[in-house]
This record gives structure tokens, C-alpha cells and sequence, in this order.
């Protein structure tokens, strides 16, 4: 078993700042890469930014300039800082975690439940 909580979620006024939090934690081997995908309604989920463990970043043109992923590899945690937040980026925030797991020889993917984030005033 493999899980992936989110926290930090919540409501921000435009122009504030959130930061949100992502471990992943159980039968874990190894993991290849940590990132963010965000989803809102009649839309397709689309990459926010994504992390290797050699510390090499992926960021979608929406988000590019405002938002900042890190992660620590000891803790099995990736963040993402939201700054300059707009409604836009109003949505549901995946996380998303390719790992090898103890049970499988071959990596895969792995989401958390998703933490929602809306920005208004």
C-alpha cells in the first residue's frame, strides 16, 4: 500500500500565499518523481509542476513565475508555494508521485485524494 496526503489546502484571497504539503508514506521503494496536478470541472487534470529526486523541476505555463515546488527526499515530501494566487487557479489540487513500491517491479503512479484550493475575495 502506498498513500499520498495533501494538507494546506483551503481559501486565499487574490494576491495572498499558500503553501501546500504532500508525503507519501507505505510500502515504498524508491520514488522517481513528485508533482501537482490540478482539476476543475469540464476540464482535463493538467500538470502544475513536477519534481525529479535529483531536484529537476517541470512547470506549466499557467504557473510558471508564481508558483514553487521543492521537495525533501528524506521525508518523502514535495511542496508546492503558491504566490500571487488568481481565480483561475481555483481547483482541485492533486498530488501525484511516480514510485517503484515494494510489491512491484516497475514504477508507477500514485495520487492522492486531492486538496482544494479556492481563490476569492
Amino acid at each position: 500500500q502506498v498513500q499520498l496526503v495533501e494538507s494546506g489546502g483551503g481559501l486565499v484571497q487574490p494576491g495572498g500565499a499558500l503553501r501546500l504539503s504532500c508525503t507519501a508514506s507505505g510500502r515504498i521503494f524508491v520514488i522517481n518523481t513528485m508533482g501537482w496536478y490540478r482539476q476543475v470541472p469540464g476540464k482535463q487534470r493538467e500538470l502544475v509542476a513536477t519534481i525529479t529526486s535529483g531536484g529537476t523541476t517541470n512547470y506549466g505555463d499557467s504557473v510558471k513565475g508564481r508558483f514553487t515546488i521543492s521537495g525533501d527526499n528524506a521525508k518523502n515530501t514535495v511542496y508546492l508555494q503558491m504566490d500571487s494566487p488568481n481565480p483561475e487557479d481555483t481547483a482541485v489540487y492533486y498530488c501525484n508521485a511516480n514510485l517503484r513500491s515494494t510489491s512491484y517491479y516497475s514504477p508507477r503512479d500514485y495520487w492522492g485524494q486531492g486538496t482544494q484550493v479556492t481563490v476569492s475575495s
